[in-house]
């Protein structure tokens, strides 16, 4: 009896110890895109023009995916204080099918943008993120190809 009840106290702190298989499972079965990620550069192609976007370069603009919903939040580096004076965020539900990932924006600082659907395709390679589709409105004339890079944060 003396024996048995150091050794049922041993094992059970190596059980205690020892990663749960339902956890490591969970996190394998994590989309790649779950995340948080900040936004490099952006292509908007529209009527015929391109504009490229550094995003690097005095703003920064960060989206979390997580399992079911993503928000964005994007600002200038000057607080506002200078003509690039920017200031958007938004997010809402996702749904992830392949690479096919649709956002349903439910909420938006521009206002009109919101209780809209945009369908995009996504691939992930290491660290980088890269989104693609046709955002499009109609009551707002907006019909656009929008390609925007991300690299996630640690």
């Amino acid at each position: 009896m003396k024996t048995s009840l150091p050794l049922l106290f041993v094992s059970l702190c190596f059980a205690a110890c020892s990663p749960k298989a339902e956890n490591n499972a969970t996190k394998k079965d994590k989309p790649a895109i779950e995340g948080t990620w900040q936004l490099i550069s952006g292509t908007l192609i529209e009527k015929g023009d391109t504009t490229v976007t550094d995003h690097t370069k005095g703003e920064k603009m960060i989206k979390i995916i997580n399992g079911d919903h993503f928000a964005f939040l994007r600002h200038d580096l000057h607080q506002g204080k200078d003509s690039a004076d920017v200031y958007s965020s938004g997010g809402g539900k996702y749904t992830l099918e392949g690479d096919q990932y649709t956002e349903y924006l439910e909420f938006c600082s521009e206002r009109a943008w919101e209780n809209n659907n945009f369908k995009f395709s996504v691939s992930v390679k290491n660290d980088t993120l890269i989104q693609s589709g046709v955002e499009k409105i109609e009551n707002l004339g907006v019909e656009r190809l929008n390609i925007e890079k991300y690299v996630r944060l640690k």
